[in-house]
């Protein structure tokens, strides 16, 4: 009863304070950089990390709304419907030029136009961390790393005891739910992890009523991940891994802009499995990786309620295989030697059926595939002093469709002292044409970008800040041509930009906050005539300034209380086919959290979106979340 009166004061005393405890580490040990574990102090690559912590306090968020706080990312459905497309643009560049990782293996999903993976199919509740790592990582990690790959870890560390149980359980608004819970241990040699988790909401019209009587109806949500890993650590140098993981989700969409369908439904599955292997023994160290992973979608639209289909059952398949070998020597001196190779292997195909006015329609769209081999090095240079990095790499990459191509990092830091440190790069980057792309024009090139970059941080014991400048350059972007309905090599495109993070800790209370500027052109296909060509000084969805804040402080022992605030200026959407684009307002949000750790096995949270219920749009004819709320409570035996 103490503690209840004990929690229940501190609410009540600490309703008006605010601040941000959770600050930005700019020194976590990551992975992403170089295939290595490293400080971030000795890589001069610009990475985020989104900590366990951090995760834990945001259990009513998405994956991709975590992502969508983060300086140089927007992303466009993050703020959806819970189902929706979710479009990943990093640094201003085009869909399907950041490459999602899964535990630094890479994921894509070919049967899509951009290959872009979907992020819905990962749980909240399955990810121990997510290092962004922005710019060209072509030269690491291949094809779609043009603006930067994201890695999310699913793998946990330091588990001792040999059985934990780990549950969380939620409840919230349009009727949420969102469920998991996680078994875990280590016995001996062996250790091994299995989770569960389902979200399942009513969610709300996807598209919006523009003359709001038109009674559209809320499009639901239900989807489960379900995941395994073993690790089998052989001897004391050599060490094995298995992992598996299978998501499926069903949710209602709509006609498309401004339109409503009442039974227009899509129902997505992934798998993901494979094996590796690592060995390390004195200056040598040896990894080996194998992934394949299988894609469906299904759209199906029946004849209960008749739009201009009236039937429809649309299914792609997809899938991928992934190979690698890499290895890091330590020469001495400061110099390590990074050499590794990998082969990609991608296929799809589609059966399409349709009713409408006009009568049936049936066509197939038969097995098409493609490979990708590569070759790549890197020469990594830290200083005995700690003091100056370089990274100078390079990637051989051969395409079984278009030929060959080649990338090349140039990437040198150098610190001052504990506290300042400047970093800059040169490095290209390149996406290969997606197999539906080739399959109307097999002429089709990589694309490539030339990336620069600069800048610095501050890091002192209550204080860090970082700003980054960059420029890319993309002079051969694959577009889609509306006068011969085919794709090519068309696009130029350059972006400028900064990106600036800023945390500050004042004993239980501190903040933080990002901005991104984004200066754009482009050169492409008129979409207004769609016959010449123009250039446009904006990208489409992507805003010129994006800024997020956030605050908190621990109002007693156990309870930390938050508010975050998402500013989005006006950015430009299409209007449609040979329509001038439309300019969608800006718009600023308000959202809340708290958490309060009972003891070391409960914990309790809550979660508020958009606390004034602002009305905005993230897409055009698209609604964005109302005021959303979450709570739940977090076990651990």
């Amino acid at each position: 009863m103490s503690r209840k009166i004990t929690l229940l004061a501190c609410m009540l005393t600490g309703t008006t304070l605010f601040a941000q405890k959770d600050t930005v580490t700019l020194d976590e040990v990551v992975v992403t950089a170089n295939k290595l574990e490293q400080k971030q102090s000795t890589t001069g690559k610009v990475i985020t990390v989104i900590t366990k912590e951090q995760i834990e306090k945001s259990g009513g968020k998405t994956i991709s709304q975590l992502l969508n706080e983060q300086a140089g990312i927007t992303i466009n459905g993050a703020f959806n419907n819970t189902g929706s497309v979710q479009t990943v643009y990093t640094r201003g560049a085009s869909p399907g030029r950041t490459l999602i990782l899964m535990d630094g293996i890479p994921l894509n999903d070919p049967s899509t136009i951009t290959t872009d993976f979907d992020l819905n199919f990962f749980s909240v509740n399955d990810v121990e961390r997510i290092e962004v790592c922005k710019g060209p990582q072509s030269t690491l990690y291949g094809s779609d790393a043009i603006a930067g790959v994201i890695n999310i870890i699913t793998v946990k560390k330091d588990t001792k005891k040999p059985f934990n149980i780990k549950a969380t359980l939620s409840q919230g608004s349009l009727g949420t739910s969102r469920n998991n819970v996680q078994v875990f241990g280590k016995a001996g040699k062996l250790t091994y992890t299995t989770r569960f988790a389902r979200l399942f909401t009513n969610g709300f019209s996807s598209a919006y009523d523009s003359t709001g009587v038109r009674n559209y109806d809320n499009d639901k949500y239900d989807g489960t991940v379900s995941s395994g890993q073993l690790s089998y650590q052989a001897s004391h140098h050599l060490a094995f891994k298995a992992f598996l993981m299978y998501s499926q989700y069903k949710a209602g969409i709509d006609a498309g802009v401004f339109a409503d369908d009442r039974d227009y439904n899509i129902h997505n599955k992934s798998l993901i499995t494979g094996t590796g292997f690592q060995y390390k023994k004195g200056r040598v160290a040896i990894t080996g990786n194998y992934q394949y992973s299988e894609l469906t979608r299904n759209y199906r639209n029946d004849s209960a309620h008749k739009t201009s289909t009236w039937f429809e059952d649309n299914t792609y398949f997809g899938k991928s295989q992934f190979i690698e070998l890499y290895a890091s020597t330590r020469l001495g001196n400061g110099f390590t030697l990074l050499t590794g190779a990998d082969y990609r292997y991608s296929s799809y195909n589609q059966n399409y059926f349709s009713v409408s006015a006009f009568g049936p329609f049936k066509s197939q769209f038969r097995d098409t595939s493609l490979s990708q081999t590569a070759l790549y090095a890197s020469v990594l240079f830290n200083s005995p002093y700690k003091k100056l990095n370089i990274e100078l790499g390079g990637r051989y990459n051969d395409h079984s469709r278009y030929g060959n191509n080649s990338t090349y990092t140039f990437n040198p830091s150098y610190s001052f002292n504990d506290h300042l440190r400047v970093f800059g790069s040169i490095s290209t980057g390149f996406k290969a044409p997606s197999l539906y792309q080739l399959s109307l024009n097999s002429k089709l090139n990589a694309e490539k970008s030339v990336n620069y970059e600069a800048g610095f941080s501050i890091q002192q014991q209550k204080f860090t800040t970082r700003l980054v400048y960059f420029n890319r350059r993309i002079n051969n972007g694959i577009d889609y041509n509306y006068i011969t309905f085919n794709y090519f090599n068309y696009v130029k495109q350059t972006v400028n930009g900064l990106e600036w993070e800023l945390a500050a800790s004042l004993g239980k209370a501190g903040f933080s906050a990002n901005y991104t500027l984004l200066l754009s052109e482009e050169v492409t296909q008129n979409r207004l005539t769609t016959k010449d060509t123009v250039t446009y000084d904006y990208l489409l969805r992507r805003p010129k300034h994006h800024i997020n804040l956030s605050a908190n402080i621990d109002i007693c022992k156990g309870l930390n209380i938050a508010v975050t605030g998402k500013y989005v200026s006006s950015r430009f959407d299409i209007g449609g086919y040979r329509r001038a684009d439309i300019s969608l307002p800006s718009y600023f949000i308000l959202g809340a959290s708290a958490d309060y750790v009972l003891n070391e096995r409960v914990r309790f949270f809550a979660d508020a979106q958009n606390i004034t219920g602002k009305k905005f749009f993230d897409a055009r004819g698209f609604n964005a979340i109302p005021f959303l709320f979450n709570a739940g409570v977090t076990f651990n035996w």
